[in-house]
């Protein structure tokens, strides 16, 4: 969401080094059963809590690998089943009861209990700082049956089981919940690690998974620190899947026959929040002439080089239920400047936005719309902080900010999570009461009607009043080596569906862009 908040404090746990390349990669021969996958994350912040917060890919990526969440995004539908296997609500829609598979193992061999996912699930509602990820209170979570788990809210809440994607991972009880104490439920199962920080890890398929064991027979995750590093590697053939290298490398390597360049649409944004409550843009007026400073097309062409495409305020972005009939922003700086002077903002100071290097492209983008900016008459210092510092000094603080979210296919997830004014990571402080009554209606109504309506209203609403310069939506660019076949191509965090990822001849795919 991302569903992982990236930018959240960081834990600094297990005393990780820096890594300058790809550690314990080597030239050899890869076996033919063996998926070897690098991904982006600092080893300064690895952590061996499923319940925590991941920053970078490759966290992320491993904990999906190992544990199973109760429900993940589909290709053809926002929410599926994962543990589990069906869901449905009473006529309130604030008791959700969920079916979970009856032969799930974990992967010391013993059955998955409903109690192991109820604690689970409790664990990470009662988890300082991820609350956010499951709106169950902890006492509405109760195993109800061998095989269920019912789900009390304390609002009407349609949109539960959506809300419930990806982190809610299954441990064992008894155990430490942890990547190094508590077997997984995923389709893979540690073989091996090199270090600590689980720099590299080799997984092996674990065969009482779901209703078909995952393709390859083992996968090897490499953490990588850089774009450049994990490029070079997927180049040279060190690794067969680099994850998010971003449009550059992609670019550089269109043409070869050997590799091949996946593209996954909607998978991430970087907006501009802007604070509303307080400060210097609480004036709607003042966040309209922002957003009517920015460039959307030179965003685009200069961050995502085009791959990527315009976004138009409000998150959400490849929901079904986007309003596309919102008229498309474009620039205007003299309506900017009318805006900036009726909302009386003071153009003789100078504002600091505040970013950080984690996103793609992200402090990039930060410089480019303080240049814009600055041609509409608002003088902008680009500040850039460490993730941890952003996290504690500016994040839902600070009056202007770059952030990032992936998993850009449900208006609602944004709506609950960071525009809705009771939520605790409400990026931009925005408290409006027409939102808020939409956003409940969106949420409760027993008609569907009456909450696409409600759903139409809050978009408007953001699109209006928010606090985001939704500028743009960048496509995730993966490089694979042409034996791979069937990667994912979902945005945001479905790209961690790794398990029916399969290998082949190197002369079987082509390397044109998908």
């Amino acid at each position: 969401m991302r569903v992982s908040r990236r930018t959240a404090m960081r834990l600094g746990l297990m005393g990780g080094f820096a890594l300058a390349a790809a550690p314990g990669c080597s030239h050899r021969q890869p076996r033919s059963d063996t998926l070897r996958v690098g991904a982006l994350g600092p080893a300064s912040a690895a952590t061996a809590n499923p319940y925590s917060t991941f920053t970078g890919d490759f966290d992320m990526l491993l904990m999906s690998l190992v544990f199973d969440p109760l429900t993940v995004p589909g290709a053809g539908a926002q929410v599926v089943p994962r543990m589990a296997v069906s869901w449905h609500s009473d006529d309130s829609l604030r008791q959700w009861t969920f079916q979970l598979a009856q032969n799930a193992t974990f992967h010391d061999g013993s059955a998955v209990t409903a109690e192991d996912v109820a604690e689970s699930l409790r664990t990470l509602r009662r988890t300082p700082g991820q609350e956010w990820k499951i709106p169950v209170p902890e006492a509405g979570i109760r195993a109800t049956g061998p095989h269920e788990v019912t789900l009390t809210t304390e609002q009407p809440n349609s949109q539960l089981p959506m809300l419930l994607r990806l982190m809610t991972f299954t441990t064992k009880n008894g155990t430490n919940r942890s990547l190094d104490g508590s077997p997984g439920s995923g389709p893979f199962k540690i073989e091996s690690a090199s270090s600590r920080t689980f720099d590299r890890v080799r997984l092996v398929r674990h065969n009482g998974w779901g209703p078909s064991p995952a393709k390859v027979a083992a996968v090897e995750l490499t953490r990588f620190a850089g774009v450049q590093a994990l490029t070079d590697a997927v180049v040279s053939g060190q690794i067969d899947l680099a994850m998010n290298v971003g449009p550059l490398a992609a670019r550089a390597v269109t043409g070869r026959a050997d590799l091949q360049v996946i593209r996954r649409p909607g998978d991430l944004v970087v907006p501009l929040a802007i604070r509303c409550c307080d400060g210097p843009f609480a004036d709607p007026r003042a966040r309209e002439a922002i957003r009517l400073a920015v460039d959307r097309e030179a965003l685009v062409k200069n961050v995502l080089s085009g791959y990527g495409s315009v976004a138009n305020d409000v998150l959400g972005t490849a929901d079904p239920a986007y309003d596309r009939s919102l008229p498309q922003r474009v620039r205007d700086l003299d309506r900017a400047r009318a805006l900036f002077a009726q909302a009386g903002t003071d153009l003789g100071r100078t504002y600091q936005l505040f970013t950080k290097d984690e996103a793609f492209g992200e402090v990039n983008t930060a410089k480019i719309i303080a240049g814009q900016l600055a041609e509409a008459g608002l003088k902008v210092e680009v500040v850039q902080q460490e993730a941890e510092v952003f996290a504690a000094e500016s994040w839902h603080k600070a009056a202007l900010t770059t952030v990032s979210w992936g998993t850009n296919d449900s208006v609602l997830f944004f709506a609950d999570k960071v525009l809705n004014s009771k939520s605790h990571i409400n990026e931009t402080g925005f408290q409006d009461p027409a939102f808020d009554t939409a956003l409940a209606t969106a949420m409760s109504a027993a008609s569907a009607e009456e909450r696409a309506r409600a759903l139409t209203e809050l978009q408007r609403v953001q699109y209006d009043r928010g606090g985001y310069v939704v500028w743009g939506t960048a496509d995730g660019v993966d490089i694979a080596s042409s034996r791979v076949h069937d990667a994912p191509k979902l945005g945001g965090w479905g790209k961690a569906q790794l398990e029916r990822v399969r290998l082949g001849s190197d002369t079987t795919a082509g390397s044109a862009p998908q």
